[in-house]
């Protein structure tokens, strides 16, 4: 009994607030701007403003410590997406440079074997450079072919261009080459298609230039002729390299006085500074097909 009375009063005094917001709300909407409830309003609000405006300025802080926690978090993620993004593209541009620079050293190795001096009797080994001397001198080379694939001491190595080396240390699975701008190196040498001859060592003091040395002076050697192996069996300039390779081009040529020999500079067609690829040149079997010169 005691709660169904407490139950209809509540509910009574319920009904008396929505008759009256009921009646608040019709006269508010039926009066002018000007009238007792638009005018309460106003008052509610001017009295109001001064406490918002103060719990605004008291929150502002707060409110710029959050967003700034926010806007550090989201440019954390951003760099950090940014930075990825980045890594990724240069690791693309790398290995598109790669491939673009291998292309162009094989293409060139190919336009060497079509030329009509250059031996025939050979099987080249396509190699890529794994290693380099730690000097400036350019004297050796690490590849990844070895014995497995058929190289052995002394073979003759070239990259674009021309003749780079010869093989001197061979293991299982790589070789390493000396460069003939190695300070022990030497190539009988002929300048094509004269016919005179000398040996090709390097110049002390500059390793892009070349000497073609012991070249007589009565047959004077003329500047941007082509110089090759020789190729010669049975000489005091005996060759290690089949004869028709291409080893540089007549920069300048002296004549010395103090003996019977001319100095010839050369510049040779190979950037040893620069070689990703190389082939080496095994013998050929008789009847075999010329090897190409593919990347494995």
């Amino acid at each position: 009994m005691y709660d169904s009375k407490v139950v209809r009063r509540r509910r009574a005094v319920l009904a008396v607030f929505v008759v009256l917001s009921i009646a608040i709300l019709t006269a508010y909407f039926g009066e002018s701007g000007g009238g007792f409830f638009h005018t309460l309003q106003r008052g509610a609000q001017e009295g109001v403003a001064p406490i918002e405006t103060g719990a605004s300025r008291a929150l502002k802080p707060a409110r710029d410590f959050v967003g700034w926690i926010g806007d550090t978090v989201d440019a954390k993620d951003q760099n950090a997406a940014l930075k990825n993004e980045v890594q990724d593209l240069r690791g693309r541009l790398a290995r598109a440079e790669t491939d673009l620079r291998d292309a162009d050293q094989l293409k060139a190795l190919a336009s060497l074997h079509e030329e009509n001096y250059f031996p025939q009797s050979t099987a080249p080994v396509t190699a890529r450079v794994i290693a380099r001397s730690s000097t400036v001198w350019y004297s050796t080379l690490k590849i990844d072919k070895g014995s497995s694939d058929g190289l052995r001491d002394n073979q003759p190595v070239i990259a674009a261009g021309g003749l780079i080396g010869k093989l001197t240390s061979v293991t299982g699975g790589t070789s390493e080459v000396r460069l003939i701008t190695d300070g022990e190196s030497g190539v009988s040498a002929q300048v094509f298609p004269a016919g005179v001859t000398g040996v090709v060592r390097p110049e002390v003091g500059d390793p892009e230039d070349l000497l073609l040395e012991h070249v007589e002076s009565g047959r004077r050697v003329t500047e941007n002729t082509l110089v090759v192996t020789s190729g010669f069996k049975s000489s005091r300039t005996e060759s290690l390299f089949p004869r028709g390779i291409p080893i540089g081009r007549v920069s300048k040529a002296d004549l010395e006085e103090v003996d019977i020999y001319q100095r010839v500079h050369l510049k040779p067609y190979a950037d040893l500074k620069s070689i990703d690829i190389v082939q080496v040149l095994t013998r050929r079997p008789r009847g075999a097909q010329t090897a190409g010169v593919g990347l494995p």
